[in-house]
């Protein structure tokens, strides 16, 4: 009698990215108001840089989407309408999915100011979306760009992929972005716990893989910029991101920001690189058709 074939030793992806997610939530040990996106002067601030800093990166972001007029675009964490924006002059309609009051704010202004009519904005966690209730049917289109902050992760794909009757865009990190880098050299220094960084591509492409979803993989270069008028706005933006209350701890961030500080003009700017992934797939693509 043979042996019982042994069992599968394939990893749970998705229990490997819920478990990075809930450690990654757990390093935020304090309320990080720069990150409120509830908070208008936040999602000001976010806007202003991503007009400035993403533009090449929003140019080739769009070019690479299989759009057409006649589009419907389901754009999933819009935020200040940073695709949805320029989206709107090229497609028929989309549907921004964004739960920051702050974001949905300056969206809403946005359209106002730029004439465009053809953008539903619903203010809502895609984790809390029905999609029988608050879409519009199937989506020729579904992008999420840089927003998969969802716990499990396997269960928004799904929705994602069931929204779609076309194509399924998702932008995520390959390796820690700048900010994250950032946070991961200070918060012991300045805290005394560790920093767990969120899940990444790799991750993502496991969950994928084993939902029998095949996706194309390209990497990217993903560019960070803050950029202040003056070294005490530098500053006071920083103690407020880091926590910093104690003069000790202004030492380890003054210290650790002293050689990244360049100037560009009348502007102090600190910058980073890193890799990002679009990873995208096409409905009822099998592995035979990669």
């Amino acid at each position: 009698m043979s042996p019982p074939l042994p069992l599968s030793t394939d990893p749970d992806w998705n229990a490997i990215w819920k478990a990075r997610q809930v450690l990654h939530e757990s390093s935020k040990h304090h309320d990080d108001p720069s990150h409120n996106w509830n908070k208008r002067e936040n999602a000001e601030r976010y806007d202003s840089t991503s007009r400035s800093e993403y533009d090449e990166r929003i140019e080739r972001t769009i070019h690479g989407l299989d759009i057409t007029r006649e589009s419907r675009v389901l754009d999933i964490g819009a935020g200040p309408g940073t695709l949805a924006i320029p989206l709107a002059a090229l497609v028929k309609e989309i549907t921004a999915i964004e739960p920051g009051e702050g974001m949905t704010a300056i969206l809403s202004e946005r359209m106002m100011k730029d004439g465009f009519s053809n953008i539903t904005v619903i203010r809502k966690r895609w984790e809390d979306i029905e999609s029988s209730r608050d879409l519009a049917g199937q989506y020729d289109v579904v992008i999420a760009s840089l927003s998969l902050t969802m716990e499990d992760i396997r269960l928004a794909l799904r929705k994602m992929d069931a929204a779609s009757r076309g194509s399924v865009y998702l932008f995520w990190f390959v390796d820690m972005p700048f900010w994250e880098r950032m946070y991961a050299d200070l918060w012991e220094p300045l805290h005394g716990l560790p920093y767990h960084p969120g899940p990444k591509a790799d991750c993502l492409f496991g969950v994928l893989y084993q939902m029998g979803i095949y996706a194309n993989v390209e990497m990217l270069p993903l560019k960070k910029e803050y950029r202040f008028k003056t070294m005490d706005e530098m500053t006071a933006f920083f103690r407020r991101r880091f926590n910093v209350t104690m003069p000790e701890q202004e030492r380890v961030l003054d210290d650790y920001l002293k050689p990244l500080i360049r100037t560009d003009e009348s502007e102090i700017v600190i910058s980073g690189d890193s890799t990002f992934a679009k990873i995208w797939w096409k409905k009822n693509q099998s592995k035979n058709e990669k």
